[in-house]
């Protein structure tokens, strides 16, 4: 005896499918809603850090660029603190190299090749530190971007199952019967995209961000070492 397939109405709200999904369904799109908002949360942040990272490297190198006292730049960037801004980016690698090379160049008998070795070393730690500051968050967007869909799947995978198993028993199938399985199992894939999307864009844009930031600490460094190494090399005053 064939199938009857009939239609009966039914609510098909977004709520109702949630509320009436199975437990498994449930809590795949409750780990999903949290992953987006998480997301969503980190993504504000990483936005707000970075264009506050990127002025303050504005700001710090048209000072350092017009040619005043490395002295007096680093007392007005807070570098006389004992505590300086940890956010500071560009200007923490500054801090970290001044300090030192006014450590070195006060002792005695210090040739020029320690002076510089010992600045780029500082120099170095302190980008290491903000490189890392950078690309914190990212491997959760990351993750999120690549792991949301297939969360999704399985929940539209055991949806599907479970339609499945109501037509099995079922002598007369219905619309009504098979279709709640199978739209908690679009809304399952829909809630998966919804995290997927948004991280793999934040990811992509704040990656790269990063790594413009990253060379323009690295360029800023190399710069400053050039700067040290021709002071040390200058010949005394008579």
């Amino acid at each position: 005896m064939p199938l009857e397939i009939t239609a009966e109405h039914g609510s098909m709200s977004i709520l109702n499918l949630l509320l009436n999904a199975s437990f498994l369904v449930q809590l795949v799109m409750l780990l999903l809603l949290l992953a987006s908002v998480v997301s969503w949360f980190m993504i504000d942040r990483k936005r707000t850090s970075y264009k506050r990272l990127t002025k303050i490297a504005d700001e710090f190198e048209a000072q350092f660029w017009c040619g005043g006292e490395m002295h007096d730049i680093y007392r007005d960037w807070g570098g006389e603190l004992e505590h300086s801004d940890p956010s500071q980016g560009i200007v923490n690698i500054f801090i970290a190299g001044y300090r030192e090379y006014s450590r070195l160049h006060r002792k005695p008998n210090v040739d020029r090749a320690e002076v510089v070795d010992g600045v780029h070393r500082s120099m170095r730690v302190a980008l290491s530190r903000e490189v890392d500051s950078l690309e914190t968050h990212l491997a959760f967007l990351a993750t999120v971007g690549s792991t949301s869909p297939y969360v999704g799947l399985f929940g539209t995978v055991w949806g599907i199952m479970n339609s499945f198993r109501s037509i099995s028993v079922l002598q007369q199938v219905t619309i009504a019967s098979v279709a709640p399985g199978i739209s908690e199992a679009l809304v399952a894939t829909a809630m998966g995209l919804f995290a997927a999307i948004p991280a793999v864009i934040a990811y992509n844009s704040f990656a790269h961000t990063a790594e413009r930031l990253n060379n323009r600490y690295e360029i800023f460094m190399e710069e400053f070492l050039s700067i040290v190494n021709r002071q040390d090399t200058a010949p005394a005053a008579p």
